[in-house]
């Protein structure tokens, strides 16, 4: 074997044994819990994703501990977590503009209405104090009947420092899609 081969081994066989044992070091269980930064969909992967940064790392920390607060504070949480002049975009509504109409849209009590979410990635600005983190999320509540209401889906949250500190500047989400031929039944009479 000559030394570009033998070199090229040596790489694949530290790649192959790098990434064994960061998997091995990735949490694996099934069900993120809410507010796993590091959950079973999000994989950090040094093979796959070659740029990943500390800075990114921070980000998807920090959606972690948006989700938990959240999931403890309800609405109240929620509002708290964003900038002056903040915007929300949630499916089927119209733009929510600023905290302080984002506080007054957000009055939900985590006892009645759970929301939870954890990040599947995460991009850092090029200058540092902006960037965005993705993901799935899941909303439970009960309707007028008591019948319990599941809805899921996807988000995008922009991040910006304000003053030093990390603050949303954009939350957007909307609902996945309906199953596979579920959005052409007709009611039956």
């Amino acid at each position: 074997m000559n030394r570009v081969t033998i070199s090229r081994l040596v790489l694949a066989a530290t790649l192959l044994v790098s990434a064994d044992l960061f998997a091995q070091s990735t949490p694996t269980a099934t069900a993120p819990a809410p507010g796993d930064p590091l959950s079973s969909t999000f994989k950090l992967n040094p093979v796959t994703m070659p740029t990943l940064s500390p800075e990114v790392i921070e980000l998807i920390k920090l959606e972690g501990q948006f989700s938990d607060s959240v999931a403890k504070g309800g609405g109240k949480a929620f509002a708290s977590w964003f900038a002056d002049d903040a915007v929300t975009l949630n499916n089927g509504k119209p733009a929510v503009l600023g905290r302080t109409a984002i506080a007054a849209a957000a009055n939900w009590d985590p006892k009645t209405y759970q929301l939870s979410w954890y990040a599947e990635g995460a991009q850092m600005g090029p200058s540092g104090d902006t960037g965005f983190t993705w993901g799935h999320y899941d909303a439970h509540a009960h309707d007028a009947k008591g019948q319990p209401i599941t809805l899921s889906g996807r988000y995008i949250t922009f991040w910006k420092k304000v003053s030093g500190a990390w603050k949303v500047a954009l939350d957007a989400s909307a609902e996945d899609a309906p199953a596979v031929g579920d959005c052409c039944k007709l009611p039956t009479p």
